[in-house]
């Protein structure tokens, strides 16, 4: 078996590019930045984020990893960013991490406390609180959904009524653990990074978005639009993945 052949084909190889949406979604979000990947030649993996909280979500990811031959572009939105930061810390074929209006949390950082210093969000106003089983007995856990008639100017303002409407009714709450769960060692802190910030993003907000994108070291390009900037210019989205993508090409692990 040639394996330094094996590896250094790996190594030059173009990378499985993972996608991972985040709260309130699903990984259709990604739809049309997909589209374009494929058609540049990317095999693209667009996971369904389970949203039980930082821990089980990151151990979710990071499995599916351990599975895909070859290297691995990770790109994370919104708190897909702190799914991706936490499993990609244990995954040694990812090579790089694009944040797509994205968290970025350090090591011993919660969600729900970090997201409270940014001026720029709010998501707090609009979200609605239920409860799902969480146990055998009975037991019950809370768990969090966007006001349906809140979630266009929160999540999605320069998204049709009609499209926001259907993103309303087909939104994914997340657990309230995605808020507490208290992040591990970062990702971002041994691999390369790039940052996709939405200037008119009123959800995480623009202002921690960047300030996380920043601390990340991150190649950060600003595009103008909401939250929801993969849906509304996948375009700009889809080029800055490529630039990542092919920054990272010959520096398979």
């Amino acid at each position: 078996m040639n394996t330094t052949g094996q590896q250094a084909e790996h190594a030059d190889a173009k990378p499985t590019i993972v996608l991972v949406h985040g709260a309130f979604a699903d990984a259709s979000s990604w739809n049309g930045v997909i589209e374009r990947l494929q058609r540049q030649g990317y095999t693209v993996i667009a996971p369904a984020n389970p949203l039980r909280g930082v821990t089980a979500d990151s151990a979710y990811t990071a499995s599916l990893l351990s599975q895909i031959d070859g290297p691995v572009l990770l790109a994370g939105h919104s708190y897909g960013g702190a799914v991706i930061s936490s499993a990609g810390a244990s995954a040694p074929n990812v090579v790089g991490l694009v944040f797509v209006a994205a968290f970025a949390p350090d090591e011993g950082e919660r969600l729900g406390e970090v997201a409270s210093e940014s001026r720029d969000s709010i998501l707090n106003t609009a979200q609605v609180q239920y409860t799902y089983p969480a146990g055998p007995g009975g037991e019950t856990a809370v768990e969090f959904g966007i006001n349906p008639a809140l979630l266009r100017e929160v999540f999605a303002a320069d998204l049709p009524p009609e499209t926001t409407a259907l993103m309303a009714a087909t939104q994914r709450p997340v657990a309230a653990a995605a808020f507490t769960d208290v992040c591990g060692p970062p990702a971002w802190k041994k691999l390369p990074s790039w940052a996709v910030v939405a200037t008119g993003d009123k959800a995480a907000g623009a202002d921690l978005v960047r300030s996380m994108a920043r601390r990340a070291g991150a190649d950060i390009v600003e595009v103008e639009g909401s939250h929801v900037i993969m849906i509304s210019q996948p375009q700009a989205v889809t080029d800055h993945i490529v630039k990542a993508a092919q920054a990272t090409v010959g520096s398979g692990r």
